[in-house]
């Protein structure tokens, strides 16, 4: 069993953290709010600390889930962040969806204190978490990789070693460009056949065997069709990661032009009020426009 810290517990770090205990794992957590580490220390064993650094001395891994790329630096650098803590040797495995530009920073910059970097970006929202089946996508070095696999299993079920640094990150993106355009495509399909007098749920139910299969379609349609989006993986958070994925599109030269109407179809969700819908919410702008 390894010594760990886990940096942040929002929704996802709060169950990812609450996992790796149930396994064994000696933790420390950090979270912004103390309260929240205080509820987490009230329902799983372990410990807390008041800066990042505290939490990551002595750790042989310190896994960190934040918001963006300032708060990723926020909670890792400086004086009071978690490498001022980590001793040579240790691992730092961030699962921030962020850039791949500061995941290669930060990894540029643990080679310099001799500790290991990993990004390591998860799929599979909320229920995921909580249920420790999350997909991780991870860049960095292979054997920081080995020795950081087996700690990761506490909460996945597929981890895979995509690249160098900034690798795992990359793959997030590619992940997220798909599940746009299958939102967007299930909103639309449900939204035609309800437009065509069709029994939607019953048409879903019968395509569901074919090639249009998908988990959006699977885990989403019925939701949809109530008008239900309190389902974990929030606009406001997609929205920020298509920022991240179209500004690296913009330098690598990939063209994505549906991706980028899908995003602007979500700032429509966010003016309607639904910042905090999930991202199945697409279909309720579709409703809205309708005309009469």
């Amino acid at each position: 069993m390894a010594k760990v810290a886990f940096i942040g517990l929002g929704v996802m770090g709060y169950p990812m953290a609450g996992h790796l205990a149930r396994a064994g794992h000696q933790l420390c957590v950090y979270n912004r709010t103390a309260a929240k580490a205080a509820q987490w220390l009230g329902e799983y064993a372990g410990s807390s600390a008041p800066t990042p650094r505290e939490a990551a001395r002595g750790a042989d891994f310190v896994m960190v889930c934040v918001g963006n790329d300032d708060d990723l630096r926020g909670v890792v650098l400086g004086g009071d962040g978690a490498f001022a803590g980590m001793a040579p040797g240790a691992i730092l495995v961030d699962h921030t969806t962020a850039s791949a530009n500061v995941a290669r920073e930060l990894a540029a910059e643990a080679a310099e204190r001799q500790l290991g970097f990993l990004d390591a970006p998860v799929s599979g929202g909320q229920a995921g978490a909580q249920n420790g089946v999350l997909t991780v996508m991870v860049g960095g070095e292979a054997q920081d990789y080995a020795r950081a696999e087996p700690v990761l299993q506490a909460y996945a079920r597929m981890v895979r070693l995509m690249g160098a640094a900034g690798s795992g990150q990359l793959t997030k993106m590619v992940n997220q460009i798909c599940i746009g355009g299958l939102v967007q495509g299930l909103s639309e399909a449900l939204h035609f056949a309800q437009c065509a007098g069709l029994d939607a749920e019953g048409a879903m139910e019968v395509i569901s065997k074919g090639a249009a299969q998908s988990w959006q379609l699977e885990n989403r349609h019925k939701t949809m069709l109530a008008g239900e989006f309190d389902f974990g993986f929030a606009v406001d958070w997609m929205r920020k990661d298509l920022s991240i994925l179209l500004e690296e599109a913009r330098r690598n030269g990939a063209q994505l032009p549906v991706t980028a109407l899908v995003d602007q179809f979500y700032a429509d969700v966010q003016a309607m009020g639904g910042n905090r819908w999930d991202t199945s919410s697409l279909i309720a702008r579709l409703k809205s426009s309708k005309q009469p």
